[in-house]
Order: structure tokens, then sequence, then C-alpha cells
């Protein structure tokens, strides 16, 4: 498959069928997450799994109650980790783990479209609930909550700016 046709065609996915990821997939979005770039190659980050009920509801209720994500037979939370500090200071902690972070997970959501699966970028909760809720050491943050799994639909895709807009050559 053409990476860029893959960018293109994966979206956003809300709406899940209840069925099981294989392994050997779950081990592809590991791959992924482990393999993107990092500042310093200090690798900044953690990943949370989670497929117990009672823990994605937890944090469903945390992300303001989207039920989407409890749905959903894979959460991942995607955590940056303060220690990065010890060689960037403040500028690692609020920007180079968060970048690192973001970096994993969007090469994960490439390789999970890749495997037929859907997933969907979650900002919006409430951080010390799921830090809570996970039992997160005082090192992590978590910054994103990505469910994962096979989509019941897929949306079409939204507008995009123009090049123009996007774009400023110099």
């Amino acid at each position: 498959m053409d990476i860029l046709e893959v960018v293109k065609k994966r979206r956003s996915i809300r709406d899940f069928q209840k069925k099981d990821i294989p392994e050997d997939i779950v081990d592809k979005l590991i791959n992924a997450l482990i393999w993107a770039p990092s500042a310093g190659n200090l690798q900044a980050r953690k990943f949370y799994f989670v497929k117990d009920e009672k823990l994605k509801q937890e944090i469903a209720r945390a992300a303001l109650n989207q039920r989407f994500i409890a749905e959903a037979p894979l959460v991942i939370v995607g955590c940056t980790d303060s220690r990065i500090s010890n060689r960037y200071g403040e500028r690692g902690i609020h920007l180079y783990s968060i970048q690192d972070v973001a970096c994993s997970i969007m090469g994960m959501m490439l390789v999970a479209y890749e495997n037929g699966l859907g997933s969907v970028w979650t900002g919006a909760f409430r951080e010390e609930e799921v830090f809570k809720i996970l039992k997160m050491p005082p090192n992590l943050r978590p910054v994103a909550i990505v469910p994962v799994g096979y989509p019941s639909s897929i949306p079409s895709p939204p507008p995009r700016v123009t090049k123009e807009v996007a774009v400023e050559f110099k």
C-alpha cells in the first residue's frame, strides 16, 4: 500500500465492531509506536494498552463521557515521560516528549489502517483521572487516548485547506 494513499484514506473512527484484534496485529501496532523517532532517541514516552472492560469504561467517563472509547476492543493511552528533563530541561517536558508521543501515535494509526483497523486521536479528557485510573508513576503524563478497532462504518473525508493556505514558500 502506498504511504500517501494510507495517509489520505485513514479516517477518525468512532464506531467499532465487536471484534477482537489478533495479537500479531497488536504487535505491529506496538512496533509502530516504538520505532517512531524521538528527541535525542531518549524515547520519553510510554503507552498503556487497555483491553479491560471496566478500565475502558472508566477512561471513557474521564474522557467527558465519550462512549465510543469504551466500545473499542483496544484503547491506547499515550504518555509523556518527564525524565526527558535530565537532558532537555523544561523544553523536553513541555514540547519534545509530546512530539515524541504524537509521532508514535501517527505511525501507529497508519499501521492500524493498513491492517484494516480504525482509530481516532482523543485529546479531550480529564488528565488527572486517567492518571489515577491507570495508576501511573509520577513521571508519566497522559496526553492522548486512542481507541482502536475494526470500523463499523467509515466517514467521508473531511474538507482540507488548499496547498496555498497550508504552505508558504520563502
